[in-house]
């Protein structure tokens, strides 16, 4: 019996099966080289500039910043991601179907540790879109602020209970003596409400350009991005200006160890060329265009990183950083109060195609794992009109929804990037089964230097996710938790329902 259950969480999917399923799939291939190009944008360039950006430079409740060493954080982020990056181009070559590492996985490492990849990626998108959200709610906040002479007061000064969670607002009131009750209603007394509703909006709009349609999502993303580039460069063009160099010193205030965790928290940012993966089943030319994109929004979003951070902690002191609006916070700080009205405007903007895209994300995913009978059918169903999940959309958009109820932006954030390794850390292990398994494979783009590269991947991912082990606890108590829940799902519904 126990070897019959063994050789059952080993099954695996060769590479021809899932050819063959995505020759016959349901969804519309309508994506090219520049759609994914823009979906990878869109998912890096966005709240690691916008918000976690000002984290990684300050530190957080959990976590010591880097201060303007943030650029090394920087690098050595996208020397971990580059190995991965150059893993993801070759098996999405290979396997250009719908799931992301997930499929991957199943076709290296089987049945349980496919289940395991897929539940923990899903901290990458939907639980990783908390931070987003509450980041375009904080810009939204001060955009309205902006228009305080022209907008009623109930607008602009929205009560906090309808625009945060109530963990945040209990800090709040800890952190500045008050009371609780005064800002938040509690239901019979005791139990406290506190509805993002802006998230709540915003999900829902996302929602509905989901389920019309791939393509139209990624206009409306091309918009988004385009709009945010140009708001970042003219940050770094004005901002240049402005540099005072005495804000480098001290350059690393907490030495190697802020750094490192650096590092580890801007990873959230990184998250893009994944997503870029999980559209593999709707693109047009996969082999070719999939590596392209997957690399190309690596480099380009590195460099722009690493201009943004000299630019920001040159013209703003670390103490002086906001951490929820690090760029328009430093223009007010040299005057630019135009600028950082421009920047708010942008931010609203770009933060909400980061949510698209990552919604979009989480959905492809979870449309492949109930596809190979992970999760009920009911969830796989395609709208007749529009050829999408519609179904596994609104279930996404819902459980958004509700856990923005309890969670804070760096909790999610937090967890976010413990789904980003272990998805880094499993397509670098796929890389090196394949090369094994299935040597006689086409492989239009390959890695060189295996199995050191992948290897190396490894290293870089699994030392900084064991690192910052000893810095945060409330996030690594949730990641256990959530992997313990997921591995129940498995063991009381999937390992049966795949047996059928």
């Amino acid at each position: 019996m126990f070897k019959r259950i063994a050789c059952n969480l080993l099954n695996r999917k060769t590479t021809k099966e899932l050819l063959e399923r995505a020759k016959t799939g349901s969804l519309k291939k309508s994506l090219n080289a520049f759609d994914l190009f823009i979906i990878g944008i869109g998912a890096v360039v966005g709240t690691g500039i916008l918000t976690i950006i000002g984290t990684a430079i300050q530190g957080g409740p959990e976590s010591i910043g880097a201060g303007p060493a943030i650029v090394f954080s920087m690098i050595l982020a996208a020397i971990a991601c580059v190995f991965s990056a150059l893993c993801y181009s070759e098996v999405a070559s290979i396997i250009p179907v719908s799931g992301s590492v997930y499929t991957y996985t199943y076709a290296t490492l089987g049945e349980f540790a496919s289940w395991i990849v897929g539940w923990v990626l899903m901290l990458n998108y939907v639980i990783g879109n908390i931070t987003v959200g509450s980041s375009w709610c904080g810009y939204l906040t001060q955009l309205l602020k902006g228009f305080s002479a022209h907008l009623p007061s109930f607008i602009v000064n929205f009560p906090i209970w309808l625009r945060s969670d109530f963990r945040s607002i209990y800090a709040m009131c800890d952190k500045y003596g008050l009371d609780a009750h005064d800002k938040m209603p509690f239901i019979f007394g005791t139990i406290p409400f506190a509805i993002n509703l802006p998230v709540v909006i915003l999900t829902l709009v996302s929602t509905l350009i989901l389920i019309k349609g791939i393509k139209e999502s990624t206009r409306f993303a091309t918009i988004m991005v385009c709009l945010n580039l140009l708001m970042i460069i003219s940050f770094i063009v004005v901002g240049s200006f402005y540099i005072a160099p005495e804000n480098w010193t001290p350059f690393a205030p907490n030495g190697l160890n802020g750094i490192l965790m650096g590092a580890f928290i801007i990873f959230f940012a990184y998250i893009g060329f994944d997503a870029v993966s999980t559209a593999a089943e709707e693109t047009k030319n996969p082999q070719k265009d999939l590596p392209v994109a997957i690399l190309g929004t690596l480099s380009f979003c590195t460099i722009l990183y690493i201009l943004v951070a000299l630019v920001l902690t040159g013209i703003c002191p670390i103490g002086e950083i906001n951490t929820q609006a690090p760029i328009a916070a430093a223009l007010h700080t040299i005057n630019k109060d135009y600028m950082a009205g421009f920047i708010s405007v942008a931010a609203v903007c770009a933060l909400a195609s980061v949510f698209l895209i990552c919604h979009l994300a989480s959905t492809r995913i979870l449309y492949a794992m109930s596809r190979d009978k992970f999760l009920p059918r009911v969830l796989r169903a395609i709208h007749r009109k529009y050829r999408t999940p519609h179904i596994m959309t609104w279930c996404v958009g819902l459980v958004i929804i509700v856990c923005s109820l309890f969670m804070d932006l760096n909790i999610s954030a937090e967890l976010c990037n413990y789904g980003t390794f272990t998805a880094f850390i499993a397509i670098c292990v796929a890389v090196i089964v394949l090369r094994k398994t299935e040597p006689e494979l086409n492989r239009p783009f390959k890695v060189p230097f295996v199995p050191l590269f992948p290897i190396l991947g490894i290293l870089c991912c699994l030392g900084l996710m064991i690192y910052s082990f000893k810095h945060l606890s409330s996030s690594v108590l949730m990641f256990f938790a959530w992997v313990i829940i997921g591995i129940a799902i498995y063991a009381g519904f999937s390992y049966k329902n795949l047996r059928k």
